[in-house]
C-alpha cells in the first residue's frame, strides 16, 4: 500500500510534515499543495512493478494531468519521458530540460503551423489522421514516427474521456492506418511506433479487448507493410482511488497481467522484442496533490446547509465537468465528529458551482480551512479566469521543506494581454 503524504498532527491536517494552516496563512487560497515524494514514490512503484515483468519498459508521463515544470522536472529527475498533446506542452517540457528524443507528442486537429513547430524541435510525432501525416511529410521526413490507432474500442470513468470507439474523434482506424505506414516508410521514416489510449479510468477488460485489436493491426501492418515496431505504446487512463472505500491499483496483478499479454502477443503476431510504453498522467500525480480552500460564508435555505468557498469551478472543475468525487478534509478539525452534511459551494456565478454535494462534515465555521483531496491531476491545468477570477498559487512540498512553485495571479494579470481598440479611445 501506497503510504499517504497526508498526516494528522493534534488534529490539523498536514502534507510531508508541512502543516496546511501555516501553508494557507503564508500564500493565501486557493492554493495547491504537491508533495514532492509522492510523486517519485508513485512514478518509482509503477516502473519498479513493470520492470520486473518486462525489460524494455518506458513510462512517459501525460504532462496534461498537470503541466508545472517543476512536477516535470521531479519526473524527468526520476527518468520518465513526456506524453505531450500541444505546442505549448512542447515548450514546457523544453523548458523543464527534457530532450526533444524524450518527448511523444500526440496531438488531434493539428494546425500546420503546430506542427513545423513540433517538427523543427525533433519531437516524436505520434500521427491522429491521416492528412496530419500528409502535411508532416510535406514539410520533411522525421526519424521516428508513430500512429495513433483507434481499436474501436472505448472506456473511461465518464463519457468525455472516453478516446476511442466508433463515434470518438481519435485516432486512425485499420485501413488508413496501413496506409500511414506504407506512406511514412516510402518517405523515408527510419523508427516506428505503434500508439492507442481508450480512455482515463479505465477497466482490464475493455483494455484488454482493446489491445487485442491493436495487436491484430499491428501484425498486419508488419506483415504488409515490412515494419517492424521500435515501441508499442498503450497509452494511459490507470485509475486512482477518489473515495476512501475505493482501493487503489494492485500493481503486482496489474502489471503482470498487462506485461504477460503483452509478451504473449509479440510472440504469437511475431513482433520482436519491442518496447512496453504507458503513459500515466492521473497515476503518477492526482493523490500527490490537495487543493486548500477557506469557508467564506455558511447559510442554510430550507434543510439544505451550505459551505462558500473560495475555490469554484475556476479553480477545480472535475465536479462541475465530470461529476467527479473528491473527498474533503476540515483541514483544522480533524479530530472532530462528522455531524451534518454541507453543500460546500464555490464563488462562481453558476449553480453548477459546487466542489461537493450533501457531504458529511464536522460542524463547520466561517474561516475554517478545507483540503480538497486527490488535486493534483486536472487541478490547475484545467483552471481558468472565468468570472474574472485570478488562478490560484501552486506549492511543493518535501519533507518539512516548502517552496512556491508558480504565483497567485492578480487583478492585473487579466488585463496584461488585453488591449483597448483604438477607436474606443477617440
Amino acid at each position: 500500500m501506497i503510504k499517504s503524504p497526508l498526516e494528522n498532527v493534534n488534529g490539523t491536517l498536514y502534507v510531508d510534515g508541512v502543516s496546511t494552516l501555516k501553508l494557507a496563512e503564508e500564500f493565501g487560497t486557493p492554493l495547491y499543495v504537491m508533495s514532492e515524494k509522492k510523486i517519485m514514490e508513485n512514478y518509482r512503484r509503477l516502473r519498479e512493478a513493470f520492470s520486473r515483468n518486462y525489460a524494455k519498459v518506458r513510462l512517459l508521463y501525460s504532462a496534461k494531468a498537470n503541466t508545472n515544470i517543476s512536477i516535470l522536472r521531479i519526473l524527468k529527475s526520476e527518468g520518465a519521458g513526456l506524453d505531450v498533446v500541444s505546442a505549448g506542452e512542447v515548450f514546457l517540457a523544453l523548458e523543464a530540460g527534457f530532450p526533444a528524443s524524450e518527448i511523444l507528442y500526440t496531438g488531434t486537429s493539428v494546425a500546420d503551423d503546430e506542427l513545423k513547430y513540433l517538427f523543427d524541435k525533433k519531437v516524436m510525432i505520434n500521427i491522429d489522421a491521416f492528412s496530419q501525416l500528409k502535411s508532416l511529410l510535406r514539410m520533411g521526413t522525421p526519424s521516428v514516427m508513430s500512429v495513433r490507432i483507434n481499436p474501436e474500442v472505448g472506456s473511461g470513468h465518464h463519457e468525455n474521456v472516453v478516446t476511442a470507439g466508433k463515434a470518438v474523434k481519435f485516432g486512425i482506424r485499420k485501413g488508413e492506418a496501413l496506409e500511414a505506414y506504407r506512406l511514412a516508410k516510402m518517405a523515408g521514416v527510419e523508427t516506428f511506433g505503434i500508439h492507442m489510449h481508450i480512455g482515463s479510468g479505465w477497466d482490464a477488460d475493455p483494455f484488454l479487448l482493446a489491445a487485442e485489436k491493436l495487436f491484430e493491426i499491428a501484425k498486419s501492418i508488419h506483415e504488409t507493410v515490412g515494419i517492424d515496431f521500435n515501441f508499442i505504446d498503450f497509452g494511459g487512463g490507470i485509475k486512482v482511488p477518489y473515495k476512501p472505500e475505493e482501493k487503489e491499483v494492485d500493481l503486482e496483478t496489474f502489471s503482470s497481467k498487462l506485461t504477460g499479454f503483452f509478451k504473449e502477443k509479440i510472440a504469437e503476431c511475431s513482433l520482436g522484442t519491442p518496447e512496453f510504453w504507458l503513459e500515466p498522467g492521473r497515476y503518477m500525480v492526482a493523490e500527490a496533490g490537495i487543493l486548500l480552500t477557506r469557508v467564506n460564508t455558511l447559510k442554510s435555505i430550507g434543510p439544505k446547509r451550505f459551505a462558500g468557498v473560495d475555490a469554484g469551478f475556476n479553480t477545480l472543475v472535475r465536479p462541475a465537468m465530470y461529476g467527479s468525487y473528491h473527498h474533503i478534509l476540515v483541514a483544522n478539525k480533524l479530530n472532530e465528529l462528522l455531524t451534518g452534511k454541507y453543500d460546500v459551494v464555490g464563488p462562481i456565478c453558476e449553480s453548477g458551482d459546487a466542489l461537493a454535494r450533501e457531504r458529511m462534515l464536522p460542524n463547520l465555521s466561517e474561516r475554517d480551512l478545507l483540503a480538497v483531496l486527490n488535486a493534483g491531476a486536472y487541478g490547475f491545468s484545467m483552471s481558468s479566469q472565468y468570472n474574472s477570477r485570478p488562478r490560484p498559487a501552486e506549492v511543493l512540498v518535501n519533507d518539512g521543506e516548502y517552496e512556491l512553485i508558480r504565483e497567485r495571479e492578480t487583478l492585473q494579470d487579466l488585463v496584461k494581454s488585453q488591449k483597448i481598440a483604438g477607436w474606443l479611445k477617440r
